[in-house]
C-alpha cells in the first residue's frame, strides 16, 4: 500500500447500519510520532509529579530508522531512559562488549539520531505490569531482550496445537541420582532451528556447576523437548562457536549431542512436562538446576 494511504473496510454500528472505516496504516501512523517527537525538546528523565502519576509502566525503545521496536520493558520513575545512560557508560568505560540492546542504541546514536522511547501503558501496579511485559514481548519478535518476560515460557504465545500438547502431556519424573540442567529455550523465530541449535549456547551460568549435569533438558514452554549431553562447556567467543556473530561476554555455550531415539534416559523425559517446581508463574531465568 503506497504510503499516505488508508486501509478502508467496514464496521458495523449497533443498530446494524454498515459505515466505511478508514485506518492509517503503520508507515504514516509512524511518520505522524516522528513528526511529534521532532516538536518535543530531548528528554532524558521525568518530572517528580510525572512519576508519581505514571506508577508502574510499560515501554517500548522504537530504533528511529526503520520504526522497528527492538526493546520491551516495565519500571517506574525514570526507567525508560536508564538503557541510554547504561551504553553511554558502557562506551566511556571502554567495554568491548556490548549486549544487543546497547548495540543498537550505540549505532543510532552514531548514526546522529535518538532512540524513540515510548510508554505503552501506565497507571498500573507490578503484577499488571509484569503481564502486560509478556504479552508484548510475545508481540514484538526479533527483541533485544536478554530475558523472555515474565511467564512467557509457560503461559505465553503457543499454537493451539503446543496447548494442546503441553497440558495433556504425563509430568516428567525426576530421578534423585540424575543431575539435571534444565534450559527453557525460544525457537519463536526459527522454526526450523533444531532444539540442540537452541539449546547449546548462549547463556548465563555456573560452569562449574553445569559440567556436573548428567543431561540437559531442553524445554519450550513447559514441555521437555530434547534430552542431550555436553561433551564441553566453552565461553560463547567466535573461535569456539563460529556460527555466533560476534562474541558474546559472560555467557557460555556447549558441544554435545542429543541422546539416540531409543535411549533409555530419552525415552523417560521427552515429550513430558516440567515438574510444577521448574515452573514458577513468573521466573524469568531460563537456566534452572535439579541438583546443588
Amino acid at each position: 500500500m503506497p504510503q499516505g494511504t488508508h486501509a478502508v473496510g467496514w464496521s458495523c454500528r449497533e443498530n446494524g447500519e454498515r459505515v466505511r472505516t478508514a485506518h492509517v496504516p503503520y508507515i504514516q501512523a509512524n511518520s505522524l510520532l516522528s513528526k511529534y517527537i521532532k516538536k518535543k525538546k530531548n528528554m532524558d528523565k521525568f518530572s517528580s509529579e510525572v512519576c508519581k502519576a505514571l506508577a508502574y509502566y510499560v515501554y517500548r525503545l522504537i530504533d528511529p530508522r526503520n520504526g522497528e521496536t527492538f526493546y520491551v520493558g516495565k519500571g517506574k520513575d525514570n526507567r525508560v531512559f536508564e538503557h541510554l545512560k547504561q551504553c553511554l557508560k558502557i562506551t566511556e568505560d571502554g567495554e568491548d562488549e556490548l549486549t544487543l540492546k546497547y548495540s543498537r542504541i550505540r549505532a543510532i546514536h552514531k548514526a546522529g539520531l535518538k532512540v524513540i522511547h515510548v510508554i505503552h501503558r501506565h497507571g498500573m501496579n507490578e503484577k499488571t505490569a509484569f503481564e502486560v511485559e509478556a504479552a508484548l514481548i510475545d508481540a514484538y519478535p526479533g527483541l533485544s531482550n536478554e530475558q523472555n518476560g515474565h511467564g512467557n515460557s509457560e503461559f505465553g504465545s503457543m499454537h493451539v496445537s503446543e496447548i494442546q500438547d503441553k497440558y495433556d502431556a504425563p509430568i516428567a519424573q525426576f530421578e534423585s541420582d540424575h543431575n539435571l540442567l534444565i534450559i527453557n529455550i525460544n525457537r519463536s523465530l526459527d522454526k526450523e532451528k533444531s532444539a540442540y541449535d537452541a539449546v547449546r549456547l548462549a547463556w548465563r551460568l555456573d560452569v562449574e556447576r553445569a559440567n556436573r549435569a548428567h543431561y540437559i533438558l531442553a524445554v519450550e514452554k513447559g514441555l521437555i523437548v530434547d534430552v542431550l549431553q555436553a561433551h564441553e562447556w566453552l565461553p560463547a567467543t567466535k573461535e569456539n562457536f563460529p556460527e555466533l556473530n560476534e562474541t558474546i561476554a559472560g555467557r557460555f555455550g556447549f558441544h554435545g549431542e542429543s541422546l539416540p531415539e531409543h535411549n533409555e534416559i530419552r525415552q523417560k523425559y521427552q515429550r513430558k512436562r516440567l515438574p510444577e517446581e521448574y515452573r514458577k508463574r513468573g521466573a524469568s531465568n531460563p537456566v534452572k538446576y535439579s541438583f546443588k
